[in-house]
């Protein structure tokens, strides 16, 4: 079991996987809050059939998958619907993570979580990472990678914590705005500095 949890976050398109993953190369566990998010409203499971029988069979797909599309419409029209599904989802998400940093075998883990700050989950991390980058690149780089329109990806950013209070609370930074080659020296950097307070015998 992994005794050390850095929570790694940033802002939409500021590189967050491209970041984790460098870490993984290096042999640390990640734990994805979007993968877990995605698991505990998958096919046949029980926080899918809760949303079904709370807002009825349109939010199931034909082949009996989450009718995403229904479902954002159902929370963007009543916000306490959106309150009842956090409260259901939260709490499933959160243990799902907690499980798996306890079976993990490496000597830290990155727990990689959009929302840390905002669901309050950096109280479960030793040590908060932000990636940063600045609002133009962030818009730029979202809209080429998922092809959508500048406002969408604007209303996404005024969603997420802004950037300044990301950087006051997090206890280390990677800036992510030049080569892919500067991000792995700081990536191996603080990947040292993490082995070194994950050691037990550390001062």
């Amino acid at each position: 079991m992994a005794e050390f949890i850095v929570g790694l976050t940033g802002g939409i398109g500021s590189g967050k996987t491209t970041v984790a993953n460098l870490f993984a190369e290096q042999g640390i566990v990640l734990v994805d809050a979007d993968i877990i998010a995605r698991e505990v409203v998958a096919k046949d499971s029980d926080g899918l059939r809760q949303i079904g029988e709370k807002f009825g069979p349109q939010m199931l797909t034909p082949e009996g998958n989450l009718n995403r599309a229904a479902l954002r419409e159902q929370i963007f029209h009543h916000p306490e619907d959106r309150e009842w599904l956090n409260a259901l989802l939260h709490p499933m998400i959160r243990s799902r993570m907690l499980a798996q940093v306890k079976a993990a075998n490496s000597p830290y883990v990155i727990m990689v979580v959009p929302l840390l700050f905002e669901n309050g989950l950096d109280k479960l991390v030793n040590r908060t990472l932000v990636v940063d980058i600045s609002p133009k690149l962030q818009l730029q780089r979202t809209i080429e990678r998922d092809k959508v329109s500048k406002e969408q990806v604007q209303n996404i950013i005024n969603s997420q914590s802004d950037r300044n209070s990301r950087l006051n609370k997090a206890d280390d930074v990677i800036d992510n705005q030049g080569e892919i080659t500067a991000l792995q020296a700081q990536v191996l950097a603080l990947h040292n500095k993490y082995l070194q307070l994950a050691d037990p015998i550390h001062p």
